[in-house]
């Protein structure tokens, strides 16, 4: 299941690219503080949601991405950014050529027993390791009812602060300090629409039954529509950007 997840998105590359919210600012500038240079590359960089934002924050980044159809949305959007086919498993990049690799909502799809090792590879000494995620900020209250309603398959393992620093604690790359983690505040505006449409590109539902996949999403209007926070136009849906930052040793 983990793995036609990870190849399902390039079908809806198009309304992942509109409807998946970018990063805060502030994480990414933390994310990098530590990092010798500015050569960054996006390693699972989708449609370049993440890639954008590196950009904006001065970095010179390469995006290296799997999937051809999201890999197309991010040519497109970012023509002048360094965009190559590639995965965490085979990077296309020589030895020690960057300062950062950072994955955003990505690194856990990565087989980190053959991805550590060739990241390790590309980053130069000293070099820093960051994954990027999205999550909901449950503590408010509406938003922790929206994740009973929608199910693991909308807004599941990673999608809430709890759940993100446990799923993450792991993670490890080989020679490298204790892993940091940090939650920046972040918002996406949406109305009901737009955030069924934003739900229905995760992994989980992706996947899913076409049924089943109507049913949820059905579940999820019918809840936005009863909520004084979301049923009438424009909302700012609560975020955090949550970061996982490791150094090279």
């Amino acid at each position: 299941m983990k793995h036609d997840e990870r190849l399902s998105f390039g079908a809806a590359a198009v309304a992942y690219a509109e409807h998946r919210p970018d990063y805060a600012p502030a994480a990414v500038r933390w994310a990098l503080e530590p990092a010798p240079g500015p050569r960054v590359l996006d390693l699972g960089a989708g449609t370049g949601k993440l890639t954008a934002t590196l950009v904006a924050a001065g970095a010179d980044v390469t995006a290296v991405e799997p999937d051809p159809a999201m890999l197309a949305e991010l040519r497109r959007a970012l023509p002048g950014v360094r965009a190559l086919p590639g995965g965490a498993e085979s990077i296309p990049l020589a030895d020690s050529s960057v300062d950062a690799v950072v994955a955003g909502n990505a690194m856990h799809w990565f087989d980190m027993a053959v991805a550590g090792p060739e990241i390790g590879r590309v980053l130069k000494p000293g070099g820093v390791l960051a994954g990027l995620w999205n999550v909901l900020d449950d503590q408010v209250g509406w938003v922790a009812e929206l994740a009973r309603i929608s199910g693991p398959a909308a807004i599941g393992p990673r999608d809430t602060p709890v759940s993100w620093r446990a799923e993450t604690a792991g993670l490890r790359l080989p020679g490298t300090a204790v892993a940091e983690q940090a939650g920046f505040p972040h918002g996406q505006t949406r109305t009901a629409a737009s955030l069924v449409a934003t739900l229905a590109t995760r992994a989980g539902m992706l996947v899913m039954p076409e049924q089943e996949r109507r049913a949820a999403l059905g579940r999820i209007r019918d809840f936005l529509a009863s909520r004084p926070e979301t049923a009438n136009g424009e909302f700012t849906l609560p975020m955090l950007t949550c970061v996982l930052r490791l150094q090279e040793s």
